[in-house]
C-alpha cells in the first residue's frame, strides 16, 4: 500500500509540475500564432495521441518530462527545409505529425523576438502560478492559523530574552535578510552555525538592531545539537487580505531559499554531496505522503517553484538561456549563430546531466545507508 501511495503521490506531483510548465509554453505559442506540432506530457512510447486544431496531443509512458514541439525550432537550414517540404506539399519525415494543410501558425523563428521570449518565459511563469494557487488553497483551508512575525512571548530566563528579544517585537530581518513569513525566520536561524544571529526588529514603531542574539540548545536522541528559539509569535486572522499576502510571501520564501541554497553550494557552505536527484525527490514525496495530502501539496509547491526558478537561470540548456539568446538577438538585430547556440547548449546539457547522475548516485548511497 505504501508503494502504491508513493507512486500515486509522485505521479500527482511530477504530472502537475510538468504539465503546467509545458502548458505555459503551449498556450503562449498558440496565442502568439506559432505552429505547435506536438504537445506531449511524458517521455518514451506514446500511450495516447490525438490531432486537433493543428496540434498533436500526446500522453507518453514515462512521467519524467514533456515537450512542446514548435514548427521551425532548429537550425536555419532545417527551417528552410521545412518550408521547402511545405512547398512540395509533403509531410516532414518523422518530426512533424501535422500535414501541411492542417497547420494553423507560423514557424517559431518567424515570430517576433518578443513573442518568442514570452513563449520561453511562459513555462516557468506557469510553475509560479501553480505554486501560488496551491499555497492559496493551503493557507485558506488548513486548520493551522497564519503565523505572524510579531513575538507573543519570550521564555523567561532563555538566552533569547537575556540577549535582546522582547514580547511585542516584530521581526524584520535575521542576519541582514528581510523576513516576510515565519518560515524566513526559521530558515535563517537553521543556517546559523553557532546558535546566535543578528536581528532587526520593529519596537514601538522604530527599527532596532539586536546584534548577537543567542539561543539555548539541546541534544536530541541521535546526539545532534538543536537550537531552541525560546519564543512564540502571534496568530493572524484568516481574512482574504491576510491569506493573499501570506500566499505571495510564502512563494517568495520558496523562491529565495532556492537562490540561497545555490549560493551556499557555490561558496562551499553546503557540500555538493547534499545534492538530490530523482530518487531523492521521490523519497521526499513518499515521506510527505505518509503525513497526508497537505504535506504532498507543500512538496508540490517546493518542486514547482524550484523548477520555475531553475529554468530561468541564464544557462543555455534551459529556458533562461534561450531568453539570453533572444535578448542578444534583439540587440544585434540578428539571431545568435546556431553553431554557438548548439555548442553552448550541448556543453551545459552534458554538465547538467552529469550533475543529475552524481545526485542520483548520492541518493542511492543514502538510500542503502539509511540516510535518505
Amino acid at each position: 500500500m505504501t508503494i502504491i501511495i508513493t507512486i500515486l503521490a509522485s505521479l500527482l506531483v511530477f504530472g502537475a509540475v510538468i504539465a503546467i510548465h509545458e502548458f505555459g509554453h503551449f498556450a503562449a505559442a498558440k496565442l502568439s500564432g506559432i505552429q505547435v506540432n506536438e504537445f506531449s506530457i511524458g517521455m518514451g512510447p506514446a500511450l495516447w495521441k490525438k490531432i486537433a486544431g493543428g496540434t498533436q496531443y500526446t500522453l507518453r509512458l514515462l512521467p519524467v518530462g514533456g515537450y512542446v514541439a514548435m514548427e521551425g525550432e532548429g537550425s536555419p537550414e532545417s527551417n528552410q527545409a521545412g518550408r521547402d517540404r511545405d512547398n512540395r506539399d509533403e509531410p516532414p519525415a518523422g518530426e512533424n505529425p501535422i500535414p501541411p494543410e492542417q497547420r494553423t501558425g507560423i514557424p517559431f523563428p518567424e515570430a517576433a523576438v518578443w513573442k518568442r521570449a514570452i513563449v520561453m518565459a511562459a513555462g516557468p511563469l506557469m510553475n509560479f502560478v501553480l505554486g501560488f494557487v496551491v499555497l492559496l488553497g493551503l493557507t485558506a483551508f488548513r486548520a493551522e492559523p497564519i503565523a505572524s512575525r510579531i513575538i507573543y512571548e519570550v521564555e523567561e530566563g532563555s538566552l533569547a530574552a537575556q540577549t535582546g528579544l522582547e514580547a511585542g517585537d516584530e521581526i524584520v530581518a535575521v542576519n541582514g535578510r528581510r523576513c516576510f513569513v515565519t518560515n524566513d525566520i526559521l530558515y535563517e536561524l537553521a543556517r546559523t552555525r553557532d546558535t546566535q544571529a543578528d536581528f532587526t526588529v520593529r519596537r514601538d514603531g522604530k527599527l532596532v538592531e539586536l546584534p548577537d542574539v543567542q539561543f539555548d540548545s539541546y541534544t536530541d536522541e541521535d546526539g545532534s545539537t538543536r537550537m531552541d528559539i525560546g519564543f512564540t509569535v502571534y496568530a493572524l486572522a484568516k481574512t482574504p487580505a491576510n491569506v493573499l499576502k501570506e500566499s505571495v510571501n510564502s512563494e517568495l520564501y520558496y523562491s529565495r531559499i532556492i537562490f540561497t541554497s545555490l549560493a551556499d553550494l557555490l561558496r562551499g557552505r553546503e557540500s555538493i554531496n547534499n545534492l538530490s536527484g530523482p530518487v531523492g525527490i521521490v523519497s521526499a514525496i513518499s515521506q510527505a505522503a505518509s503525513y497526508g495530502l497537505t504535506d504532498v501539496l507543500e512538496m508540490l509547491v517546493l518542486i514547482t517553484v524550484n523548477l520555475g526558478v531553475f529554468n530561468l537561470l541564464p544557462i543555455p540548456a534551459l529556458d533562461g538561456g534561450r531568453l539570453v539568446f533572444l535578448a542578444v538577438e534583439a540587440v544585434i538585430r540578428r539571431p545568435v549563430s546556431e553553431r554557438v547556440q548548439e555548442n553552448l547548449t550541448l556543453a551545459t546539457f552534458i554538465l547538467l546531466f552529469g550533475l543529475m547522475i552524481f545526485a542520483t548516485y548520492n541518493d542511492v548511497i543514502r538510500l542503502f545507508t539509511g540516510a535518505l
